[in-house]
């Protein structure tokens, strides 16, 4: 099976940016330390790695704190309309029935931006959506969950032409204390606290034609999406290499020259590539410093003179004013705040762990 960590196209990270400033969250900010910028987001060719998503996702989350986790994902999911996902969206409109086009969907799911996987189950006369979440980051997990199911539940209803008629929701997330937007969104009364995440309807939707439903149409559409699909699992993922190189010991004392001499390129074609997958390795540099700062800072072992050390840093004052820059307040204070043994923002560019660690590997 598929998992969530493929490169995607930059639409959604464009959509959650236009989410966070209609919340009143500066769109600057939830692209900060993420290798995105206004120039790669506006470029509908642009593609983006599942870690620049996630780092999106953390700095909305961040920047609002005291709301609901999960409504926000929940409010976001229904931002994401079928045109949002380019030729995909096409091909699932133009299929013969919802069962050719949920087939298909899930055929081509990596031009998707989901993280909790959906596969399809029939059972009977009922048919079911398990969503596995088990290896997305348990920080952004409740995000990404009511996320993806808004998204289902709002491109089914765009599709098919009528809200997808559940007689069963079950969802990995705590109960809030006003389900009130999710009875809204599902149309039923859904139960929480689940061990997994699983949407369950009548088989028979499955036998019911679409309503755009064009042989020729998906029939063309489908072979683009196979062949974009092909260019993209042929991308060499030098941004993943990079970062990797990072992340070996004392992969942050090396510059850009050593970096692109141990993988065999010039710095020009390096640079090139980078960009090519929407970042640099200035941006990538600094995503590895910032999430091994803080895991360091919460440890509370290593003065900072030590850590801007690790950190591939010559003097103190250099790595003390790029933290302020991430973060807003110095190392001290950052430490300070945060108090011993916590490790609150702790997160890898993958899923939370340090930098070096085995749960520390790059996306």
């Amino acid at each position: 099976m598929i998992g969530w960590d493929f490169p995607r196209g930059v639409t959604s990270a464009a959509l959650l940016a236009e989410f966070a400033g209609e919340l009143g969250v500066p769109r600057g900010e939830v692209l900060r330390g993420t290798g995105l910028d206004e120039t790669i987001i506006h470029d509908p060719l642009a593609q983006v790695e599942a870690h620049q998503e996630l780092a999106v996702v953390r700095n909305l989350i961040r920047r609002c704190p005291g709301r609901d986790v999960a409504l926000l994902g929940l409010a976001a999911g229904q931002r994401y309309h079928a045109t949002s996902y380019g030729i995909w969206g096409y091909a699932v409109t133009s299929s013969r029935t919802v069962r050719d086009a949920v087939e298909l969907a899930l055929r081509y799911i990596e031009l998707t931006y989901v993280f909790c996987v959906p596969e399809l189950r029939v059972d009977g006369e009922s048919a079911h959506l398990h969503c596995r979440d088990d290896d997305v980051p348990a920080d952004v997990r409740s995000f990404l969950l009511a996320r993806d199911i808004a998204a289902i539940f709002t491109l089914v209803k765009e599709q098919v032409g009528a809200p997808l008629r559940a007689h069963r929701v079950a969802l990995r997330l705590a109960e809030p204390p006003d389900a009130g937007p999710y009875r809204a969104l599902l149309g039923l009364e859904p139960e929480f606290g689940h061990d997994h995440t699983r949407v369950s309807f009548g088989r028979a939707l499955l036998d019911q034609p679409m309503p755009q439903a064009n042989e020729h149409t998906a029939a063309l559409c489908e072979r683009q999406c196979r062949e974009l699909l092909a260019r993209r699992r042929a991308r060499t993922g030098v941004a993943r290499l990079v970062r990797d190189r990072l992340l070996a010991v004392d992969g942050l004392r090396a510059d850009m020259e050593q970096v692109a001499a141990a993988l065999a390129m010039t710095v020009r074609t390096l640079r090139r590539k980078l960009a090519a997958e929407g970042t640099t390795y200035r941006a990538l540099l600094d995503e590895v410093r910032e999430a091994y700062a803080e895991e360091l800072l919460a440890t509370q072992v290593l003065s900072v003179e030590q850590i801007a050390y690790r950190l591939g840093y010559s003097e103190a004052s250099s790595f003390i004013h790029a933290f302020t820059r991430w973060k807003g307040v110095s190392p001290r204070e950052f430490r300070r705040r945060n108090g011993s043994g916590s490790r609150p923002g702790a997160h890898s560019p993958a899923d939370g762990g340090p930098p070096g660690s085995p749960a520390g590997r790059s996306d």
